[in-house]
């Protein structure tokens, strides 16, 4: 049996570099030797591209060779460098397990676009509009589905403190996880919390604060043919949702628990993965996404956020969801990595 050639591309030079490790290192532990044959290239904070023995702890230091991707659809693959020369590794598809600016917002997929490579997850422009959170509420509006009301500070700009209703949450319009997140319940407090988003973007959006129960879906597939995993909800005890911000968090967050499946009625569950689905087709997203939302107590769904590349760690929301409905990570690896190869025009 002939082993598909796939290049896993991983850490990478945003905020989300550590966490993107973590999620290859999970697909490592999922991904069947039998099936396919691994070519692992990490990217330093730096943004220098190195082929390694894969995305162990001390992947930065350990062997390996500086690597490029080949923009000319001929090579179809990689450059590995080494002395002055350099060898052409060719590859079937390319799975970029990257999250945040460059992985998830259409640079790395713009990238692949340019090497003719089918690669896993959503396309350029997707990708580049879901990351940008004003952006992709604009969209999703526009298709009838409701979304928190929202005010843009491009950079430079200010705001009328004032003139807010609070609380209000304050995020950078283009990163992700929950870095430079903050709420606000006074106008006094809203010039430092500005100041923190703007730490990772110079765009500002500043939300409402919806009053309902998170909510999440994990979705996989293109077009009509789509797959939703169980709705999970984030149970809280106080403050609010901050993933990825805990110091050891495979142990668990201090202020939250993820209920797998979401302990909703069947009738609220079935509208939030309709819901979810109809995002994720006006957002043009493919592959795969986990589409946050808020469930409100008269049973809105507004949508919160998406994450084109959501993240696959051992404690992550995407591998959890995706579980409790009967499809292991090796399956869902399995999946997104066919479809990619399959859906070689783009």
């Amino acid at each position: 049996m002939t082993r598909l050639k796939v290049g896993i591309v991983f850490g990478g030079s945003s905020e989300e570099h550590p966490i993107s490790v973590k999620s290859a290192q999970e697909v490592a532990r999922n991904l069947d030797a039998e099936k396919y044959e691994a070519f692992w290239i990490g990217i330093t904070k730096g943004g220098e591209w190195k082929l390694c023995d894969g995305p162990g702890p001390e992947w930065e230091s350990g062997e390996s060779r500086p690597v490029v991707l080949s923009p000319d659809r001929g090579a179809r693959g990689l450059l590995v460098l080494d002395e002055g020369k350099y060898d052409t590794v060719g590859l079937d598809v390319v799975f970029p397990v990257l999250h945040g600016r460059f992985g998830e917002d259409g640079a790395m997929q713009g990238l692949l676009e340019l090497s003719g490579i089918p690669y896993v997850g959503c396309d350029v422009q997707s990708s580049a509009l879901c990351m940008d959170k004003s952006l992709a509420y604009a969209v999703v509006r526009s298709a009838g589905i409701a979304t928190p009301n929202f005010w843009v500070v491009p950079a430079g700009g200010s705001v009328d403190a004032d003139g807010l209703e609070y609380p209000v949450f304050v995020k950078p319009a283009r990163s992700g996880s929950s870095f430079g997140v903050s709420k606000v319940t006074r106008a006094d407090e809203l010039s430092v919390a500005m100041d923190a988003a703007r730490k990772y973007d110079s765009k500002v959006v500043i939300e409402e604060a919806v009053v309902g129960s998170e909510i999440g879906c994990a979705i996989m597939g293109s077009g009509a043919d789509l797959f939703a995993g169980e709705v999970d909800r984030i149970a809280l005890s106080h403050g609010f949702f901050r993933i990825h911000q805990e110091a050891t968090p495979e142990q668990g967050s201090d202020n939250s628990t993820p209920i797998v499946p979401a302990d909703i009625s069947p009738e609220a569950r079935a509208r939030v993965q309709e819901t979810a689905k109809a995002i994720y087709r006006a957002l043009g997203c493919g592959g795969l996404a986990r589409v946050d939302l808020f469930l409100t107590e008269d049973g809105t769904v507004v949508l919160n956020e998406v994450n084109t590349l959501p993240g696959l760690t051992s404690y992550s929301r995407y591998p959890r969801m995706m579980a409790a409905a009967g499809l292991p990570m090796a399956e869902v690896i399995d999946r997104i990595i066919a479809a990619a190869v399959a859906d070689k025009v783009r």
